[in-house]
């Protein structure tokens, strides 16, 4: 279905659709769109079974530079950069690469950045029921560098905090945390 759409598309851009180097588009399209928004298949639930532990750690705990690619739902244009994650324990921590694996399921949906954020942030305040949670996304979008205004080192910010996070003393602790190397 997504094939024959893609081949009307091509003809209202190229003269020659059926040319070789177009015949096989619609199919890589199609399957190239079908894996860049997979996140929309991902059972949450089914995610974190198993990847909460039990722990007496009090103090915050921080990943960063997670790097993702994903689809602003304006332009169908790739967006990419880094994540960074932090939260505060309330008697179980998460397995390490459920960070990653939450991060991808929401950047391998359509959205816009400002919600990508939210939702990581959302996720885990649900699933792992921490104190606080803190999510900074660092990104550069192509409908801005390739398009409209095109701006090459324009680096989008966004960010959201829950809970403890939320106070200015432990904001700074985690931006302290994010500028050691």
């Amino acid at each position: 279905m997504i094939e024959a759409h893609i081949f009307e598309v091509l003809k209202e851009i190229d003269p020659r659709p059926e040319r070789e180097g177009l015949s096989g588009t619609p199919n890589r399209v199609a399957e190239s769109l079908k894996f860049l928004t997979r996140g929309h298949q991902v059972n949450l639930d089914k995610l974190f079974e198993q990847a909460l532990f039990q722990s007496d750690e009090k103090e915050i705990i921080v990943i960063q530079n997670i790097e993702f690619y994903s689809m602003c739902e304006h332009h169908l244009l790739p967006f990419f950069g880094k994540c960074h994650i932090a939260y505060i324990p309330n008697g179980q921590i998460v397995g390490l690469s459920k960070f990653g694996d939450v991060l991808e399921t929401f950047a391998r949906r359509l959205q816009v950045q400002e919600n990508l954020t939210e939702n990581i942030a959302m996720c885990i305040q649900k699933y792992v029921n921490p104190k606080g949670v803190a999510v900074i996304i660092e990104a550069k979008h192509l409908c801005m560098m390739m398009r409209g205004i095109e701006k090459q080192e324009a680096i989008f910010k966004t960010q959201k905090f829950l809970g403890e996070l939320c106070l200015p003393e432990k904001q700074q602790l985690f931006f302290n945390l994010l500028s050691q190397k």
